[in-house]
Parts: C-alpha cells; structure tokens; sequence
C-alpha cells in the first residue's frame, strides 16, 4: 500500500524513478502526495513502472508521467544496444578505436580497454572534408551518397551514427549524408544536431553512443507512451533538468544518469528547505552508491566516462561505487573480506527477502545486527526473514575465523570505506572540506549508513529528508525542463569581430532554445536564458566555463581562483559558446510537521554495535512531530527506509520533516 501525505498542488503528476532493486513512484495530485515502492523486473523494465502505476493510480484519471530510467546506461554496461553503422570521412573510421593516449590501467603491464561500439567492417568513410572554418576542402560525391544507402542496408544496422570533421563549423554535409540515409528509416544521429563542438573523438563517440542506445531506449519510452495512459511523458535528464519524450526518443544519450540526476536535485532542494546551502548527496540504492557535491547548487561536467566511452553532454557531476544495499559479500582466495561490485539485484535479492537469493548482502547484514526490523520492512506491509541469514552468514565467519555479529560487522565496514573514498573523491579530493557540507542520506539503504560516514569524513551533520527511498523520482517533481545549446566557434578576444560574431551566434542558439522549449509546451513568459562561454587561454587544451557576460575578466578570474594565477598578456579564446533556456517545475509544497507536545513514544529494542549488544529504541517516523529528538542507540523506521542511530548521537525533527544527526 502507497502511504499519502498532505501538500498544496494541482493536476496529478506521477515520478518513478527505476533501480536495480525497487522501482520508486511518487504521486502528486489535488494536494496530496502518495508513494509506493514495486519490485524491479529487470529482463523487462517496463513492466515494474505499469504495474507500479497501474497500482498507485487505480481509478485516477488523466496524469503527467515523469520518469528517470537506467535503460539506456544499462545497455551501454551490458553492451546489448544495437547494430550501429558509423558514417564519417576516409581514413577517419579508427577514431573511436585509437581514441586519447589515456591509459585506465596505469601500472598494468598489458592494459585492457573495451573494445569499441562499431565494429570496424561497420565503418563507413566517404570521401568530402571540410576545413576548421567550415569551409569546403573537397567536395561530397553524388554517387556515394546514392549508393550510402545501400551499403548501410547490406550491414543489417540497426541504427546510424553520422559524425564528419569540423561539422560544428557547417552541417551541410552532415545534412546531405543525412538526407541520404532518410530512405533506410533507421534512426539517424547526427553529430551536428546532437553535439556541434570540436574534439572529433568525444563527439564521434557520443554521435555513436546516442545512435547506439537509440532503438532500444526508443522502443521503451514508446511502450510507456503507449500502455501508461498518460497524457504526456517526460524523461529525467543527465543534467538535471527534464525533457519531453519525443527528444528523449531522438536523443538517449542525455538519459545514461537519468535517475540519480533526479536524486541530486531532489537531495539539494531538500537542504534548502532544512537550511543547508552546502551538502554532499549520499543516494545509497540496491545495488550502487551516487554521491555528488552540491555548495550551493549542482556541480556539472562534460567529461562522463560509461565503460569506457566517452558522452561529452552536460550532466550533473555524479561519482558512483558498486556498493548498495544488495551487494553481495565474500572472502577472496587471500582470505580478505569484500563486499561489491557484484549485487543481489531484485531477484532473487538479499537472502532476508526469501526470494531465494543465498549470498550475504550488506541489507542480510543489517538484519542480523537487528539495526534493519524485520517487522517494519516496507512500512509493516512485508516481513524480512533474519533466520535465513544465519547459515550463509556462518560460512563467512568461518572464513574469517569470528563471530557472526563480527563478520556482519565486518561486511557494513567494507562497504562503509568504499563509500568513504567515494564522498572523498568528490570532496577533499577536489579540495573541500567535507566539515563545511552537510550529508544529505537518501535511497533505501543510505539512512543506515549516514552516521558513520560523516563522523569518518567529519562533515557538520547529516540529513535524512522524509521518504528517502523515494527522493529521486521527488526530485523529477522538483525538476525544471530544460534545453540546453551549444556550438564551438575557436575565436579570441583580441580577434576583430570576435564581439560581434559571438552576438550573433548567442541569438541564434537563444531563438532555437526559445522555439524548441515553447514547442514542448513552456510559457515564455517563465523561460530564463542563460548564456556562458567555454574559455582558455590560447595554447591551452582544456576550459573554464564562464558567464557571457564580461567573459574575458571573468576567466582572468575563475583560471586565479581555481589554478592560482592570470595571464594579462595571454590571449583569451572563445572555445565554445552555450545557451540553457530553463522553464520552472510545477511548485511542490511541503506541509510543516504539528509541533511537538511532549517527548516521543519510543519501543524498547536490541541492537549489535561494537560487537555488543546494546539496549535501544525504536520509532515510527510518523509519530514524530517537529522538535522532537531521539538519543541513539536507536532505529527510526518509516515506508522507503530505514535510518540507523549509533550511540553518541542524536536526531533532531525539523518543522519540515526531516531529521539531523548530530554528534553529542
């Protein structure tokens, strides 16, 4: 059963957010919000989120669907996308095999890299170039283009990729090989449409990736369109905003982290609200860990690696572990203890589901140590079976040579350090201190973990936001719609007409976002542009991304803050210009708890902590109303998670809702 809540809100809007172990819906509608959370099918994700939404609407009417998936990262991961042909120019169809002089495996003595997403018999170079300025160098030849169809055809694709040199400076061939191919009806990637910036091998592989994923993610977000019932379908988008279906179709390649992108923004719209401008989002799940650093808004980034393949869009900069709540423990062959990457999933799941699962995962462990109750699991509507741990858990003490209540313990430090190094990566590695950040604790397994992750890391407190489980489909709520344009120009500032022609090319990426956005159903009235330049300083390979406006003082800046000097005498180049058209969300309002009338009604419990046990408490976090507080040793249980208080600290319930974890 769905669990409903009272807000402030028109129209009936339902997020679901797809993980590896659980499918999270939320639902918006007349003022009331309703979760649920469904077991995910994962040889068919689809038929989680309609079932899933078939439950939590019964009789409901017309609705919006909002939606973060993993289909199109998990076709990458599993490499089961589709047949891909890659048009380009002669004697450039090894781009995306020779790649950059990156090595992943540093001291390796025979490094690995997989192999490439088209196969070298499915390359296709055609003779035509153009110059770096667009201009015409040789020309396309008629015969070849007649005959691309053909070729493309005899190759059995599945879906095309076409990407030709210095096509951010002119698509025209891009848009005659496109016309070409128009007869195939296969789904056609064009770079020029997709990603029209210089660095051939990142926009090569990006054109190949989105083609790649293309069928697939276009055969899923049709069956939703289809068999939901809803009246519009919206798909969460890597950089935080969302975007209409029919571009989703069009362009995967934005969705490879759909759903934790949803997370980070939902995870930051909760700080505010708890008054914290600075966290560190911490969205532990079934099966991985997403942590972010957030000061003050979303960090984002256009350098996302997938297995090995480059996707030059702007996504939120989201760093992920294979550590979860489903992640299965083991002693290698050096009698070492690990935990991860490998995971339970949802089926069969952790062995406490009675699912038929058999491996020990970090939510087994949790059980036995009775910090996760095995009466409160889904809010009471199910029952975590602890005995069935025992056995498996026994054949790793074994291993190790202790007890029970020590190898669980065991398996929970393993995965704390590697979540550990995660949230340090992202902080004190990019130099932050984690002191000056809340920890924000969101998914179904992160509540359980927080504590001991901010006294290692020494950050201020932790947060744990009503409904964690369910964070990331709320932030699809939370989340503006957005379109976001770019286009590499290579000119600098000391250039005559570089004002002039960046003007220009401004305008015309800000009438495209403004014509694209108002198609999708965006009020113009509400549309905020927003305009930034990717600069450097000439002879340098990477950018600084800043605003449009004085652009050259403002990198003379930002290059002195983040590198520690300027150079006055050193021209400043305009490497790529961007425009973000940003239309605001629906507003979600949020009731403030009843005031507190006196302490609350806690139950008496046990819990293993240190290798003791310990007497302890528990709650429902429904019974608790703003300004109360609960001393650990104690368990706060609730619909979507669990949120586990170690002694020496406390909870404090703000007006909101949500609980901090602070250190007596």
């Amino acid at each position: 059963m769905s669990r409903a809540t009272t807000g402030a809100s028109t129209g009936a809007i339902l997020a679901v957010d797809t993980g590896g172990t659980f499918t999270d819906l939320v639902l918006l509608k007349d003022g009331a919000i309703r979760t649920l959370k469904v077991p995910s099918t994962p040889s068919d994700p689809a038929q989680a989120v309609l079932d899933g939404a078939r439950r939590i609407l019964a009789e409901e009417g017309r609705f919006v669907l909002l939606h973060g998936s993993t289909v199109a990262t998990n076709a990458l991961l599993e490499r089961r996308g589709a047949r891909v042909v890659l048009v380009t120019n002669a004697g450039f169809e090894d781009v995306i095999e020779i790649g950059r002089q990156n090595r992943p495996q540093l001291y390796a003595l025979v490094g690995h890299r997989p192999p490439p997403l088209v196969a070298r018999e499915d390359r296709l170079g055609i003779p035509g170039r153009l110059g770096s300025r667009g201009e015409e160098v040789e020309h396309l030849d008629p015969a070849v283009l007649e005959a691309l169809a053909t070729l493309v055809e005899e190759r059995h694709a599945e879906s095309v990729a076409v990407c030709l040199l210095h096509a951010y400076a002119n698509p025209e061939h891009e848009r005659l090989v496109a016309e070409a191919l128009a007869s195939t009806g296969l789904p056609l990637s064009v770079s020029s449409e997709l990603l029209p910036e210089f660095r051939e091998y990142e926009r090569t592989s990006t054109t190949v990736v989105n083609a790649y994923v293309a069928p697939v993610m276009s055969r899923y977000l049709g069956r939703l369109s289809d068999d939901s019932g809803a009246e519009r379908v919206t798909i969460m988008g890597s950089n935080g905003g969302a975007l209409p279906v029919a571009r989703a179709r069009r362009e995967p390649v934005h969705t490879v982290l759909s759903g934790p992108a949803g997370g980070v923004v939902g995870a930051l719209t909760w700080a505010r609200r708890a008054g914290h401008e600075r966290v560190l989002s911490f969205d532990m799940g079934g099966t991985s860990t997403d942590v972010s650093l957030c000061p003050g808004q979303p960090l984002r980034t256009r350098e996302l690696d997938i297995d090995g393949q480059p996707v030059a869009i702007p996504v939120i900069d989201i760093h992920t572990v294979g550590a979860g709540g489903g992640s299965l423990a083991r002693v290698d062959a050096g009698g070492a203890l690990r935990v991860g990457p490998q995971s339970a999933g949802a089926d069969p799941g952790p062995i406490c589901y009675g699912n038929g699962g058999n491996g020990v995962t970090v939510t087994d462990a949790h059980v036995w140590l009775e910090r996760l109750p095995v009466d409160a699991f889904l809010g009471g509507e199910g029952r975590l079976d602890r005995a069935a741990v025992e056995g498996p858990l026994a054949t790793i003490a074994a291993a190790l040579g202790g007890s029970l209540e020590a190898a669980a313990e065991g398996v929970l430090a393993v995965a704390d350090a590697a979540m550990e190094r995660a949230l340090r990566v992202i902080s004190v590695e990019r130099g932050y201190d984690p002191a000056d950040f809340a920890v924000l604790a969101f998914g179904g397994a992160g509540g359980l973990h927080v504590a001991e992750l901010t006294r290692r890391l020494g950050a201020a407190r932790a947060l744990v936001p009503p409904d964690p489980g369910l964070l990331s489909a709320y932030g699809m709520l939370a989340s503006p719609v957005t379109r976001e344009l770019s286009r590499t120009v290579l000119v600098s500032h000391s250039e005559e007409g570089t004002e002039s022609l960046m003007a220009e090319v401004f305008a015309e990426l800000e009438a495209q976002a403004r014509r694209e956005m108002l198609e999708e159903g965006a009020d113009d009235e509400s549309l905020h542009i927003e305009c930034s330049v990717d600069a450097r300083y000439a002879g340098q390979s990477f950018e600084l991304r800043v605003g449009a406006k004085g652009w050259v003082d403002g990198f003379h800046s930002l290059h002195e803050e983040r590198y520690g000097y300027r150079r006055l005498s050193t021209p400043v180049e305009a490497v790529t210009l961007r425009v973000v058209a940003t239309a605001p969300p629906e507003a979600v309002e949020v009731p403030e708890l009843r005031k507190a009338k006196g302490p609350p009604t806690l139950q008496a419990a046990n819990v293993v902590y240190g290798g003791r046990r310990l007497e302890s408490s528990r709650v429902w976090r429904h019974e608790l109303a703003a300004g109360h507080v609960v001393e650990g040793p104690a368990v706060i249980q609730e619909y979507s998670a669990t949120t586990w208080v170690p002694p020496e600290w406390r909870v404090e319930v703000d007006r909101w809702g949500c609980l901090h974890l602070l250190r007596r």
